[in-house]
């Protein structure tokens, strides 16, 4: 399984949303400029990340994004299932009821399933507070003579 950029940018910009949020809305433009994501990139993740949701806009001069609940409520599993879609390893995973002819007789699924399970715990255990505190950490080591 690979994490396409979309997936990647998604998590970053709920990461920078939480880390300038002062009440006010955050322009694209400086999503973009701090996260070196092109404008129209960023926009396309935004719109998904909207309709789900996860940010809240406001159209106009003094418009802009934020976080639409606390950083707390939204884990690296949510937003990456939103943009990627599935994160099982396996076709036969994707869905609660597996249809695959073999699931009797394979010899690989419980591989799969511990790989599945593995995946989920950690993504669905990290949550943007927790990068958020992570980022703090480790600025304050920048500082540090």
């Amino acid at each position: 399984m690979k994490i396409s950029t979309r997936g990647r940018y998604a998590v970053r910009v709920m990461l920078d949303l939480a880390l300038h949020n002062t009440g006010e809305y955050i322009k694209v433009k400086d999503i973009a400029k701090r996260q070196e994501i092109s404008e129209k990139y960023l926009e396309q993740i935004i719109s998904i990340l909207n309709k789900a949701g996860f940010v809240r806009s406001v159209r106009g001069a003094q418009g802009g994004y934020q976080l639409a609940d606390e950083p707390q409520k939204f884990t690296v599993g949510m937003i990456l299932r939103l943009t990627e879609g599935s994160l099982s390893p396996v076709a036969c995973l994707d869905t609660d009821l597996n249809q695959c002819e073999r699931c009797d007789t394979c010899e690989t699924l419980e591989v799969w399933k511990d790989l599945a399970d593995a995946i989920n715990n950690v993504v669905d255990n990290v949550t943007v507070a927790d990068l958020v505190e992570k980022h703090n950490q480790s600025a304050s080591y920048d500082y540090v003579i």
